[in-house]
């Protein structure tokens, strides 16, 4: 399927001087470009206006049926402006690949691969101005909700699917430095057959009372355990993990319960490249514990697309704390950083073709 989009510049851009004066500090999630892009769907119609236009408040009936049953899904991807003052993305094909899983598991209406993809680089086109430079990007965050006006359990007939775009900085104030992490005993993600590998809202949701007990404890981020047994980690809140042992080998959570995140997926990738060992497989905490005494265990770190990978330097819990090599950041998970970085800014080979060039 191929929509053409119709491109709407908005008569009221934000002046030169305040856009810049945004792009010195932009945080995370706190600044948006000029434009969005959209596309709607009703049931016997299929995917119809797809456009870009100024960024604005949508008209949201009181009974729209996100509002009530929840159905929303989302992806996030960056754009990235390289030295020669092109613009990359990375790997949006598994971006859109992924949205449509979410929206199977969701009851919503799957939007086709080349639909995803040509909304996003049409409003990165349109918003270029707003991609900051250095180690800044163009944070894209595509999403769909629910739109159907009716009270009643069912799979809506009507979709809204919408990209915006937020420039940023770094995920976690200071750049890469190692996080603290809280292990949640009293909360957990998802269980079998649940919409732990969807990236839906609900799921963030119900991780937010964690987090603010990792806030409250002092940490950074919380990590969840199995809903099972209590005893196998899983995810943080946001992101994926991954362990570093003595022999040179990683493992990393399996999937399933998890969200398949692609930087994960990267890593595991670059990785077997160079024909380091790559686990995908159950690892406890209690297993966490005593490797990170023993010295078996030599770094743990957290990935996703917005922090790309985040060290773990100290584990908190209410059985008590523990500290990973000494709480620095190891050269295992800096040196990965650093060609996921690489690649995506288009400053070393990409030998999978993951980048898409958008300029």
């Amino acid at each position: 399927m191929s929509l053409k989009f119709d491109i709407r510049p908005t008569a009221n851009p934000t002046p030169d001087k305040d856009r810049e004066a945004k792009l010195e500090n932009p945080g995370f999630g706190r600044v948006f470009s000029d434009h969005m892009a959209i596309v709607r769907y009703k049931q016997g119609e299929g995917w119809y206006g797809a456009r870009v236009e100024s960024r604005a408040n949508f008209p949201l009936d009181p009974a729209g049926a996100v509002l009530h049953y929840a159905q929303e899904i989302f992806e996030g991807l960056k754009a990235y402006k390289r030295d020669d003052g092109g613009v990359n993305l990375f790997r949006p094909d598994a971006n859109a690949k992924r949205f449509q899983n979410s929206a199977e598991r969701m009851a919503m209406a799957p939007l086709p691969e080349d639909v995803f993809i040509e909304a996003v680089e049409q409003l990165v086109r349109i918003d270029r101005a707003w991609i900051p430079g250095g180690e800044g990007s163009l944070y894209l965050r595509p999403f769909m909700i629910a739109s159907e006006v009716f009270l009643g359990v069912k799979p809506s007939a009507e979709y809204i699917f919408s990209v915006i775009a937020s420039p940023v900085g770094s995920y976690f104030k200071g750049g890469p430095a190692p996080v603290s992490i809280w292990v949640s005993e009293n909360y957990t993600r998802a269980a079998i057959g649940g919409t732990g590998a969807v990236k839906c809202g609900g799921n963030y949701a119900a991780s937010l009372r964690a987090q603010a007990e990792a806030i409250d404890h002092g940490c950074d981020q919380v990590v969840f355990l199995d809903a099972v047994e209590r005893r196998y980690i899983e995810e943080l809140g946001g992101m994926n993990i991954f362990f570093v042992f003595e022999d040179g080998s990683l493992s990393t959570p399996p999937l399933g319960t998890i969200l398949p995140g692609i930087t994960r997926d990267s890593i595991i990738t670059l990785l077997r490249d160079k024909g380091t060992t790559v686990r995908e497989e159950p690892y406890t905490i209690d297993q966490w514990r005593k490797d990170a005494a023993s010295g078996k265990l030599k770094e743990a770190f957290a990935c996703g697309t917005a922090a790309v990978i985040s060290p773990i330097g100290k584990v908190c819990s209410g059985s008590g704390d523990f500290v990973i090599s000494g709480g620095a950041a190891g050269p295992v998970a800096m040196g990965l950083r650093k060609t996921l970085v690489d690649i995506q800014y288009g400053r070393t080979n990409d030998p999978h073709n993951w980048i898409r060039k958008v300029f």
